[in-house]
C-alpha cells in the first residue's frame, strides 16, 4: 500500500505505520552519486542534526557525511539517466519526494517502478559504508529492546534522554508542551525531567510506562502564546542505547528506529580507543558539582582550574580552553572534566577539546588569552614555565570522566555513540600532532537525598520571563 499526502497531513500517520527507509533507499539507488544537492544526517550520540545544501552537484564526499557517527535521513539529487523518463529529482526520507510529469492514470505503475527500486541494493555500491548502523526490522527483536526501553523509562536511565525529532527554527521561540494524559504547563526547555513532572502532575506514574503509552503520549510544541505547532510520539522523541544479553551488539534508539552497530564493528571501535584510555592524573572525585570539584582539584600546587572561561578574540563565541590546566615534562597539558557518562553530554566534552586546540592554534590572540587567564590565577613564581609550552604548541588534551563505574571497563564505560564521538575527535587532534587521552576518575560524592521537587506552574509569559 503507498500513502500519498500533501502538506502537513502525512504526521496524521502512525509511527510505525510505514518504511522508515522508504524514501531514502528508493533515493539512493535513483540518484546519481556525483549530482547530489542536500543531506540531512543526524549524530545520534548527540542528537545533533544538520542539513547541508550545496550551490553545485557534487558527491557525499563535500557533505561532511561521517559514515561511523551519523545517520542519513535525507538525500536529494538528480536521477540517473534511466530513472529520466519518469523523474527528474528525488528527495528520499521516510517518505519520497519526486518531480515525475507521470498522470494519476500512472501512478499505479509509477508506485510498482518504485517498490521494485526499493527491493534494490545496488545502492551499496554507490554509496559504499552508508550503513555501518543497519536498522533493525525484526519485530521480534524489535519488542525485546522496546521492552529494555520500557525498563529504563520507568527508571530513569542515564543513556535514556529526548530530543525533538526534526529540524527546527528556533527564531519562532517554540515551547515544549505534552499532551496524552491531562493539562500540561508550558516548559521552555525539552527534558525527561519535565515529561516525568507532566505525568506526575496528572497523577501518573512514571513506573506504569509502556511503549504503547510511550508513543501515545506526545511532545507538542507551542508558541509563546501557546498555539499549537509539531507534534511528535514521545516514543519518536526518546534516544536510547543498549545491549541485549548474550548479543554483543549494541542496540540504539533515534526517531523511532532502532538501529544495531555490528559486533564487529564495535571490536574494531574498542581495539582502536583502548591505547588511549590512560588514568588521568587527578585526585577522586568527592563533589557533585564539577566546579566544585574543579576548584578542589586547583588548589594543587600547578594546578589552575580555568572553567567556565574563554579565550576567543574579541567578538567571537566563547571557547573555554579546558577545565584544569597544568604542565608535564614540558608540555601544556589540558584537562576536560565532566561528572556524566550520558552521552549527549559526553559528545559536548570531547567536540571541547578539540575546538580549544583548535583556536590556540590558529589564533594568536587565544594563545595571549591563555596566558593571561593564568596571570590572573596567580600563576606568578611559574609563570614562564607554565606559558612556555603554549608558546611553542606544545599541547596534551585529557578528557577526565567522573563516574562510579569500573575503570577496567575503559572505552566500555561509554556509550555507543559517545565512543564513536571520542574516536572522531581522536582523529582531529592527532591529525593536529597533540597527544591526546582518556580515563576515569572514581566518583566517591556520597549520595543525594531525594527531595520532591518543587515546581510552580509556568504560563507562557512565566516561562518567557525565566
Amino acid at each position: 500500500m503507498f500513502a500519498l499526502s500533501f502538506g502537513h497531513v502525512a504526521h496524521n500517520l502512525k509511527d510505525e505505520s510505514y518504511e522508515y527507509d522508504f524514501g531514502l533507499r528508493v533515493t539512493l539507488n535513483c540518484v546519481d552519486p556525483k549530482k547530489l544537492k542536500n543531506t540531512d544526517t543526524i549524530d545520534p550520540g548527540s542528537a545533533r542534526r544538520r542539513r547541508t545544501q550545496l550551490a553545485v552537484e557534487t558527491d557525499l564526499t563535500y557533505f561532511d557525511f561521517d559514515r561511523d557517527s551519523a545517520i542519513l535521513k535525507s538525500i536529494t539529487g538528480k536521477v540517473k539517466d534511466e530513472f529520466k523518463d519518469t523523474i527528474k529529482t528525488a528527495t528520499g526520507a521516510s517518505n519520497l519526494r519526486v518531480s515525475s510529469a507521470v498522470t494519476s492514470e500512472g501512478l499505479v505503475e509509477l508506485c510498482a517502478r518504485f517498490l521494485a527500486i526499493y527491493a534494490d541494493d545496488s545502492y551499496l555500491k554507490s554509496f559504499p559504508g552508508i550503513h555501518s548502523i543497519a536498522p533493525v526490522s525484526d519485530p521480534q527483536v524489535v519488542s525485546v529492546l522496546d521492552r529494555e526501553l520500557e525498563l529504563a523509562a520507568r527508571g530513569g536511565h542515564d543513556s535514556l534522554y529526548i530530543s525533538v525529532p526534526d529540524i527546527l527554527n528556533y527564531n519562532n521561540n517554540l515551547y515544549a508542551t505534552f499532551r496524552g494524559v491531562g493539562k500540561s504547563d508550558l516548559y521552555p526547555d525539552l527534558s525527561l525531567e519535565h515529561y516525568y513532572d507532566y505525568l506526575k502532575k496528572n497523577a501518573v506514574s512514571p513506573q506504569n510506562l509502556f511503549v504503547e503509552n510511550l508513543k501515545n503520549h506526545k511532545l507538542q510544541l507551542a508558541t509563546e502564546e501557546g498555539s499549537r505547532r509539531q507534534s511528535y510520539s514521545i516514543y519518536k522523541s526518546l534516544i536510547f542505547d543498549t545491549s541485549l544479553p548474550g548479543d554483543s551488539s549494541r542496540y540504539y534508539l533515534s526517531e523511532g528506529n532502532w538501529y544495531r552497530v555490528a559486533s564487529s564493528y564495535i571490536e574494531a571501535l574498542h581495539e582502536r580507543l583502548e591505547p588511549f584510555c590512560v588514568q588521568p592524573p587527578l585526585p577522586p572525585c568527592d563533589d557533585h558539582l564539577e566546579s566544585d570539584y574543579n576548584e578542589s582539584v586547583a588548589k594543587k600546587d600547578g594546578v589552575y582550574c580555568l572553567d567556565q572561561t574563554s579565550i576567543s578574540p574579541e567578538g567571537q563565541a566563547d571557547v573555554e580552553p579546558c577545565d584544569l590546566y597544568t604542565v608535564i615534562d614540558g608540555t601544556a597539558v589540558l584537562i576536560h572534566v565532566k561528572i556524566s557518562t550520558r552521552s549527549s553530554q559526553l559528545s559536548h566534552l570531547f567536540n571541547q577539546g578539540t575546538n580549544s586546540v583548535e583556536l590556540l592554534k590558529s589564533e594568536a590572540e587565544a594563545i595571549g588569552n591563555l596566558a593571561d587567564l593564568l596571570e590572573e590565577r596567580g600563576a606568578y613564581s611559574d609563570y614562564d614555565e607554565l606559558v612556555a609550552p603554549i608558546r611553542r604548541n606544545r599541547f596534551k588534551v585529557v578528557y577526565a570522566i567522573v563516574t562510579s563505574k569500573d575503570p577496567a571497563g575503559a572505552s566500555e564505560n561509554l556509550p555507543l555513540f559517545s565512543r564513536i564521538s571520542l574516536w572522531r575527535n581522536i582523529k582531529a587532534l592527532r591529525l593536529m600532532e597533540v597527544p591526546v587521552s582518556f580515563g576515569f576518575v572514581a566518583d566517591r560524592s556520597p549520595s543525594r537525598q531525594s527531595k520532591p521537587k518543587v515546581r510552580k506552574s509556568r504560563g507562557a509569559k512565566e516561562a518567557h520571563n525565566d
